[in-house]
C-alpha cells in the first residue's frame, strides 16, 4: 500500500464519522454556503505571474514544514504579495490542516481559496462550500471517471470551480471532461516521490486550451516558471517554498517581484 492508498483508507473513516455528526442539510445552512465565490480561473487568465501559494504545516514526504504560523497572517501576507489564489490544506492526519483553516483564511482575505483535500465523497464538496472555498481539488489517481464527472458537476452546481490533478498521460486521457475548469499536472512521482518538471512539459500539449493549465510540485525558483510558461501554463502551485520561511507573505512578494522585473 503506497502513501496515497493509506491516506484514502483513513479519509474514508474520517468522512464517514463527520457525515454521521453533521448532515449535509446542516452544511447548507452555513452563512458561507451562498456566499459569492471568486474565480481562480479568471485571476490566472489575467495574471502575469499565476502564483497559487499554499498553507501547509507538514507533509508525508517532508515531515514538518512550519507549525508556528497563524493562518490569518499567512493568508493576509499572500494577498498583500499579489498571489492569484491560496491553497489551504485541510487534511489533519498527514498534513496538519483542517476545515477551520479554510474558515480563518476566508474571513481574512478576498482572494480565491482552493480546498486542498483528498476528495472521495460528495459530502466533502458541500463541506468546501460551507467553509468558504472557491475551488476544490479532484485527484485523478484516487477517482475513476464516473466519480470525477459526478463530483465536478456537483461542485459546479454549487458555484465552485474544479481543479483536476493528474500525474501522467493515462490519468489525463480518462479524466478530461467539460465539467472541469483547471487542469493541474503534478510533477511528483507518487511511487518514488521524485519531482521533474518534464512531466508538465510532456503533458502540456495533451491539455486542451479550454482549461487553465497549472503546474504543481517542484516549483521553487522563478526559472522553473520561466521554463513552463512557453508550454502554456498560467498557474503555478507553490506548496513549500514560502512556508519554509518565517514570513511566507514576504517570501511570496519577493518571488513575484523577481518574476516581473
Amino acid at each position: 500500500m503506497n502513501i496515497l492508498d493509506k491516506i484514502v483508507t483513513d479519509k474514508r473513516k474520517e468522512v464517514d464519522l463527520r457525515k454521521s455528526l453533521i448532515p449535509v442539510s446542516q452544511l447548507e445552512k452555513s452563512v458561507l454556503f451562498d456566499y459569492p465565490t471568486v474565480s481562480l480561473t479568471d485571476k490566472l487568465r489575467h495574471s502575469e505571474t499565476g502564483i497559487i501559494a499554499e498553507h501547509k504545516r507538514r507533509s508525508p514526504s517532508k515531515s514538518v514544514i512550519n507549525q508556528d504560523l497563524n493562518v490569518q497572517d499567512v493568508a493576509r501576507g499572500y494577498e498583500a504579495a499579489g498571489v492569484c489564489g491560496m491553497s489551504v490544506l485541510t487534511d489533519a492526519k498527514y498534513f496538519g490542516g483542517g476545515l477551520d483553516d479554510l474558515l480563518v483564511a476566508r474571513a481574512a482575505v478576498d482572494i480565491p481559496l482552493l480546498r486542498k483535500e483528498f476528495i472521495i465523497d460528495e459530502y466533502q464538496i458541500f463541506e468546501a462550500r460551507a467553509h468558504g472555498a472557491d475551488v476544490i481539488l479532484l485527484i485523478a489517481a484516487i477517482l475513476d471517471k464516473k466519480k470525477i464527472k459526478r463530483f465536478s458537476e456537483r461542485a459546479q452546481s454549487l458555484g465552485l470551480e474544479v481543479l483536476l490533478e493528474v500525474h501522467n498521460e493515462e490519468e489525463l486521457h480518462y479524466s478530461i471532461m467539460p465539467s472541469l475548469d483547471l487542469l493541474g499536472v503534478n510533477n511528483r512521482n507518487l511511487k518514488t516521490f521524485a519531482v521533474s518538471l518534464e512531466t508538465s512539459k510532456k503533458l502540456s500539449a495533451l491539455i486542451p486550451d479550454d482549461f487553465v493549465k497549472i503546474s504543481e510540485s517542484g516549483i521553487s525558483r522563478v526559472e522553473a516558471i520561466q521554463q513552463l510558461q512557453p508550454y502554456g501554463y498560467q498557474g503555478f502551485l507553490i506548496g513549500e517554498t514560502f512556508m519554509r520561511t518565517q514570513n511566507p507573505g514576504k517570501a511570496a512578494g519577493e518571488f513575484i517581484d523577481r518574476m516581473v522585473i
